[in-house]
């Protein structure tokens, strides 16, 4: 599917692909459209490293920022990742909308946030602004879970898992959007997470296994 084809992409978006170079939908964002991703749909994506997952949770964020006025939030398991998402989305798109970075103080309640769009954090953070009770968490439309497959972590796990379920009990609407590229049982977690399954095997290089040994490879034949 072309980019210009997308007819609920938002336009701006649109524009910034362009300028970016990117014309065309991989596979699986392409599935991600065509199951619902710009029609408040759950989804579990689960696919190859590279294969296009974050531009998926790119559009839902325009979206709901853009079309909504809601705001988006983006969780990450490791701090090291959310200043990545967070310096890539706010190079991307600091013209359309605010983004902010949250992963200090478990003690604060960051209220500068309610200036926000999208806020890029870690679940610790996130668990900790919600039991703050934040006011602004009632205009948040949509949540990604980058990593979702860590739901099986004994230490972030948990957390991750009560923080879903909070927000589905708490926000009616609320769009859940999990990211991976490693979940064992898929089709376990999707039927929890209430989502469409998108699945594919699509990755930009293929990838061949070998075996390394006195300055020889040798590869497996297919």
């Amino acid at each position: 599917m072309q980019i210009k084809d997308a007819e609920k992409l938002h336009p701006e978006l649109k524009k910034i692909f362009v300028l970016e170079n990117i014309h065309e939908f991989r596979p699986v964002q392409e599935k991600s459209l065509k199951s619902g991703l710009l029609d408040n749909k759950n989804l579990l994506v689960c696919t190859p490293t590279a294969s296009g997952k974050t531009l998926i949770a790119e559009m839902a964020i325009a979206h709901h920022v853009l079309e909504k006025k809601l705001k988006a939030i983006y969780i990450v398991p490791l701090i090291a990742l959310a200043n990545e998402k967070y310096k890539s989305f706010k190079k991307r798109y600091e013209k359309l909308y605010k983004i902010a970075l949250s992963i200090g103080d478990f003690d604060s309640s960051d209220s500068q946030l309610s200036q926000y769009d999208v806020i890029v954090c870690t679940a610790e953070k996130l668990d900790s602004l919600l039991r703050h009770n934040v006011p602004w968490l009632s205009s948040v439309g949509l949540i990604i879970i980058d990593e979702i497959h860590l739901l099986n972590d004994p230490g972030r796990g948990p957390t991750v898992e009560i923080l879903i379920t909070m927000f589905k009990h708490i926000l009616k609407n609320l769009q859940v959007i999990g990211l991976s590229a490693t979940i064992g049982n898929p089709k376990d977690l999707a039927e929890w997470l209430e989502a469409e399954l998108i699945q594919d095997s699509w990755r930009p290089i293929q990838l061949h296994q070998g075996i390394y040994f006195n300055g020889m490879i040798e590869f497996v034949k297919e």
